[in-house]
């Protein structure tokens, strides 16, 4: 099993998944926040942050996940109350009117909630709503090991 760490996020990679933590370089004095991106398929580079440019390389049998940082001032709003990364997603989490640019079948969840004390969106796509049943356990697979590290602390 491949393991990435980078930023104070780990992810042990199951078999047929590859993927990349990163921080996009500042623009105009802004943060940088972690961006990691897995996925079943060859993810392309130049990828966007929430998928842009992967979405339209998967196959009906692929799976995308992006996990995504915001700032520390996202703690304790309302769309950050969910405490903890879902580590299981349902059939019924998916939906193909769910995703930033809908393409013919596929299917998409976001989740926004803080874990360690940072804020996160986990944005996931299935290449199919149909298949969304046999998808999932491969999405899941992924989800069950992923670790976030506090803030200011290395992921083990």
């Amino acid at each position: 099993m491949a393991v990435l760490r980078a930023h104070g996020i780990d992810a042990r990679l199951p078999a047929g998944f590859e993927g990349r933590i990163f921080r996009r370089a500042a623009a105009h004095g802004s943060v940088s926040r972690p961006v990691a991106h897995f996925a079943t398929f060859p993810l392309p580079a130049g990828v966007g942050d929430f998928g842009n440019g992967a979405v339209t390389a998967m196959g009906p049998d692929d799976v995308l996940v992006v996990l995504f940082e915001y700032g520390p001032e996202s703690v304790g709003t309302a769309l950050f109350a969910r405490q903890g990364m879902p580590t299981s997603l349902e059939p019924g989490h998916f939906s193909p009117i769910t995703l930033r640019r809908g393409l013919g079948g596929q299917s998409g969840t976001q989740w926004f909630f803080v874990e360690q004390g940072r804020p996160f969106t986990l944005y996931a796509v299935l290449g199919s709503h149909a298949k969304r049943f046999a998808l999932l356990p491969r999405l899941n697979s992924l989800l069950g090991n992923l670790v976030v590290a506090p803030v200011g602390e290395p992921a083990s």
